[in-house]
């Protein structure tokens, strides 16, 4: 499994939108971006598989991949193809539901729960929080680049950065062995959601370059 390219998760937050979600989502594709998660965890269920579904619908025009964070229920109501679970939840059940080519993540804070990821069959994993993050300002210490860089070498799954990754530090974190970042804020604040992943695009198009001209 790769990841959709360019390996750019953007994570929803309507709460921190200037625009509709459909709005950002549309902004972002157009301006290149593949690879978006539901993650409205406070919408009641079938207003949270309505909009996955109008999402999913909009992403399909751009051949972006287009999920969920967590409900299942949704992810098959709206006949996506990936899905991204909380940390200690199993992606077995969600591979038996969408089937072998569904793209299926978790969220990783380390390399044991890394491990068991990998173990349990899942595609990717978030590792958080690499930076502080101001969307998420409680969810521990930062694990840092150093931490960041060990962890991917500890596991056979493509991790994604996540938690406070912004442009001026997205280089970085491919440069340590991340398959790809993630971005909620960054995105989901923006005035112009279509420039800010424009430059992320940019830098880790360069970053990822640089990567595979130092292999053998």
């Amino acid at each position: 499994m790769t990841l959709p390219e360019p390996p750019i998760l953007v994570i929803t937050d309507r709460k921190q939108a200037r625009l509709s979600l459909e709005e950002v989502a549309e902004a972002v594709f157009a301006a290149g971006g593949r690879w978006l998660s539901l993650r409205e965890k406070d919408l009641d269920p079938a207003s949270r598989a309505a909009l996955l579904t109008r999402l999913v619908a909009l992403g399909r025009h751009y051949g972006a991949t287009v999920g969920v964070h967590e409900d299942l229920a949704a992810a098959i109501a709206a006949r996506t193809e990936a899905i991204h679970l909380p940390a200690g939840v199993s992606p077995e059940r969600a591979r038996s539901a969408l089937g072998a080519t569904a793209i299926i993540g978790g969220s990783a804070h380390d390399e044991e729960e890394l491990a068991a990821l990998a173990a349990a069959g899942a595609d990717y994993a978030t590792l958080s929080p690499v930076f502080a993050s101001s969307s998420k300002p409680g969810y521990g210490p930062a694990l840092g680049i150093a931490r960041l860089a060990r962890a991917a070498v500890s596991t056979p799954l493509a991790v994604v950065a996540l938690g406070g990754v912004e442009l001026d530090n997205a280089a970085a974190c491919i440069a340590a062995g991340a398959a790809g970042i993630a971005v909620m804020g960054g995105i989901m604040a923006a005035a112009d959601p279509a420039a800010v992943m424009t430059g992320l695009i940019r830098t880790l198009g360069g970053a990822l370059a640089g990567r595979r001209g130092t292999g053998p």
